[in-house]
């Protein structure tokens, strides 16, 4: 099966400066234009999608929604794509998050993201495997995957088992893979793609 995990567009939250994480901040008018310039190139292109999942988080579902309307796909959401539960900082400007949160010198994977509440470390990579787990029933398929980059990180290092990768993953940036179930391969074909952003990509 191939797997396309693509990043939102831009958000309010990054114009604000503030954490995200699970500030519901929706797409900002580039965020939207940036998802109907990738909607028209993939139109154009016809990767084969089969459908997409998505976060139901704002910036990810309106992604997913556009996509999903020029392309004529399904669209299934599922909570478990959701980014990081970061807790008290969704929302709070970085300086004022620091100084209320200050960053500990060590955490462990068991433990809350911060004094006043947060998901672990541990129970953010064991949703990331349900998410997977849950994407390998469409073997044979090619899936859309529209989240956020600290879960789609998460479920990249699912499937590489390499728990120090980090894949980058720009607005509207998109990287495909393709797994094999049975054998437990995964190949990566492209990391951090957009192509739909230069200036002749839809033509």
């Amino acid at each position: 099966m191939h797997i396309t995990f693509l990043r939102h567009g831009r958000s309010r939250a990054d114009d604000e400066g503030v954490h995200e994480g699970r500030y519901d901040a929706p797409l900002t008018a580039t965020g939207r234009e940036q998802a109907h310039r990738l909607a028209q190139y993939w139109h154009a292109r016809q990767p084969g999608f089969s459908r997409i999942v998505c976060s139901p988080l704002l910036r990810a579902h309106e992604t997913a929604a556009i996509l999903a309307n020029v392309l004529g796909l399904e669209l299934l959401t599922d909570s478990d794509w959701m980014e990081f539960d970061n807790g008290p900082l969704a929302g709070l400007k970085h300086d004022e998050a620091l100084r209320k949160y200050p960053v500990p010198s060590s955490r462990g994977r068991f433990e809350p993201f911060t004094r006043d509440g947060g998901e672990s470390e541990a129970a953010f990579h064991r949703r990331a495997g349900v998410a997977v787990e849950r994407l390998v029933q469409y073997e044979g398929e090619h899936l859309l995957v529209v989240a956020h980059g600290g879960i789609l990180n998460a479920a990249l290092r699912e499937l590489t088992g390499g728990s120090r990768l980090w894949f980058e993953f720009g607005d509207t940036g998109f990287t495909t893979v393709k797994f094999n179930a049975s054998r437990d391969t995964l190949l990566v074909l492209g990391v951090n793609q957009q192509p739909h952003l230069a200036a002749d990509s839809v033509q």
